[in-house]
């Protein structure tokens, strides 16, 4: 249920970020709200399909976006790699996670989408990029970070609810 409830859900993102989103940049970074419903998902404690969410996300943006195919799959999987290992060590402050997920998995997305690029003949130079696209990024997926994790740990708690112990 849980994965079969992913793919309306970024379909969801995925138009909204398009269509919206997308129109609103600072400088020329934009919100990722797939990545971050991905990361708030990864950090829920009962969650259990985690890779799931990173794969099916990934492959919808890498279908929707303008970069190589697989280029965003690749990310995503290694932001839910980061996820995962942020849930076993940091578990105490989640919110301190998903702040510390959603920076380096911003970075990571944006390295790799550089990378993929360079390999098929866009050079884009690296300080522009980082300071025009990636900075601003990280900051625009900051100030969701907050929502998406509230608003998925709500998800999270309907489908994976808490056994009470008689």
């Amino acid at each position: 249920m849980a994965t079969l409830i992913s793919v309306p859900i970024f379909t969801a993102l995925l138009i909204l970020q398009t269509a919206i989103i997308s129109r609103i940049p600072l400088l020329h970074g934009t919100a990722d709200l797939v990545l971050l419903a991905v990361l708030a998902w990864g950090l829920q404690k009962r969650v259990q399909t985690a890779w799931q969410w990173g794969i099916i996300g990934g492959l919808m943006v890498g279908i929707v976006s303008a970069l190589p195919l697989g280029t965003s799959l690749v990310s995503y999987l290694l932001a839910v790699m980061i996820v995962l290992a942020l849930r076993q060590r940091v578990w105490q402050v989640p919110i301190l996670a998903m702040f510390v997920a959603t920076f380096f998995g911003t970075l990571l997305t944006q390295a790799i989408a550089v990378i993929a690029l360079r390999l098929y003949g866009n050079v884009i130079p690296l300080g522009e990029a980082f300071s025009l696209i990636t900075l601003p990024s990280v900051l625009l997926n900051f100030l969701l970070a907050i929502p998406a994790y509230a608003l998925l740990g709500d998800l999270a708690h309907w489908l994976y609810p808490e056994e009470l112990e008689v």
